[in-house]
């Protein structure tokens, strides 16, 4: 059975709806079972293999940690605290939902925890304030991307597992695109302000201000106890997630935040939505084991050379690729199989992996706000009460404005690597 083969019934059962696992696996199991000099146990090695690894055990614990955040309601109290904070300023709800967004992705690690705790909360909100509804849910939306950028980023984990990059330097290169993004979303909003109001803001006493912002406290030293154990070598990516956990779950029931009853309930969702990146990991290892034995790294970087040796030129090819790819795979599915096959690529072009990665997960992540899978916008669409139709619109000029962004990574690779350069972190 030829590569090609096999990639064309990969994305023909995508197209076909069929779950993406079994998209995966068919053919790759195909592909074993014709070729008459392997065997089966290759299947189990391949799958079994994927999952070996002590830094991918951060997955499953960085997904708790958002998901304890939000059943506990700590995301409200991040959201009350950046209210105080910004006070009364035009259009001061907007500025909120962007910054309780970046605050909230320190900790969450993917965009539909954000999307779904800020959407439920602050979509209503704006509406009532005179905010059209397109507006706010593709406001929450691209603000939302924030989360798979900035560490703790489950995909940066992902990704720096597939790509045999360095976890702690992987996060590093993700603070200052995450930064940037932030501040692309407040330009938006101030030239928006120019020409639509909300309606004024009522004036928070300031004995709630201060409350607000002293409850915020305790639930913002998870970063500061993340970064600065990975950083000063005091833990592991993985005993940081750990550690994480066991934080927030004495927080949230020492405070009495949270029940024991929302605890269960975290760790339910936390466990299915971990079980379902899990079990696709380990098909995509099977296919990247496919993949690698055709050769299809130095095929793609042999037509990428016939076309140009210029890496700007290769990364932006690659771009319009991955931006395909993204409107028809969710990221963890997607990176399980273009990270294997153009890792190598772009490194015989002498582009960095950590460069890369950041363009591969602001690409991907992309996707989330496209149909046809979209899944931020259908998480929106149930949380906000919006219809897809006045998403669809809303989301139409946060995407030229996420694409502007994805081609200023794409020819300033120093706005990614500055940090991780400056640290050095191994």
């Amino acid at each position: 059975m030829s590569i090609f083969a096999v990639i064309a019934l990969l994305f023909l059962l995508i197209l076909l709806r069929v779950p993406v696992v079994f998209a995966i696996l068919i053919p790759s199991v195909l592909y074993v079972a014709l070729d008459p000099s392997l065997t089966f146990s290759i299947v189990l090695q391949q799958m079994a293999g994927t999952l070996n690894s002590f830094t991918l055990l951060a997955v499953p614990l960085f997904i708790m940690v958002g998901y304890i955040a939000n059943e506990s309601g700590m995301a409200t109290r991040l959201l009350d605290a950046v209210s105080a904070v910004i006070g009364r300023v035009r259009n001061s709800l907007a500025y909120v939902n962007a910054s309780s967004s970046m605050a909230f992705s320190t900790m969450s690690g993917t965009a539909t925890a954000d999307a779904a705790a800020m959407g439920s909360i602050m979509i209503p909100q704006m509406k009532r304030r005179g905010y059209s509804p397109g507006y706010a849910s593709g406001l929450t939306a691209a603000s939302s991307l924030i989360g798979p950028i900035m560490p703790p980023s489950v995909v940066a984990i992902l990704y720096a597992v597939l790509s045999g990059s360095s976890v702690a330097s992987m996060f590093l290169a993700g603070v200052i695109p995450a930064l940037i993004l932030f501040l692309a979303l407040c330009i938006y909003i101030f030239i928006h302000s120019l020409k639509n109001r909300e309606e004024e803001q009522p004036r928070m006493p300031g004995k709630e201000r201060v409350m607000a912002i002293v409850k915020a406290i305790p639930i913002m030293m998870t970063p500061v106890i993340i970064f600065v154990g990975i950083l000063g070598g005091i833990f592991t990516i993985t005993e940081s997630a750990a550690i994480a956990v066991f934080y927030f779950v004495c927080l949230g029931l020492g405070t009495r935040w949270m029940s024991f009853k929302q605890l269960g309930s975290a760790l339910t969702k936390s466990v299915a939505t971990a079980g379902r990146i899990m079990i696709i990991a380990t098909a995509g290892g099977l296919l990247a084991y496919v993949m690698a034995r055709e050769g299809v790294s130095n095929s793609i970087a042999e037509l990428l050379g016939t076309i140009s040796d210029n890496p700007v030129l290769v990364l932006l090819l690659i771009n319009v690729f991955l931006l395909l790819v993204g409107t028809v795979l969710e990221p963890v599915s997607a990176l399980l199989i273009v990270v294997p096959t153009l890792a190598p690529v772009v490194a015989q072009f002498g582009i960095d992996p950590l460069h890369f990665g950041v363009i591969v997960i602001l690409n991907l992540s992309i996707g989330l706000l496209t149909p046809p899978v979209g899944i931020v916008l259908f998480v929106l669409s149930e949380v906000g009460h919006t219809s897809l139709g006045e998403i669809f619109k809303g989301i139409v000029p946060f995407l030229a404005m996420l694409i502007a962004v994805l081609l200023l990574f794409t020819f300033v690779p120093q706005l990614v690597m500055f940090l991780p350069n400056l640290i050095g972190v191994g």
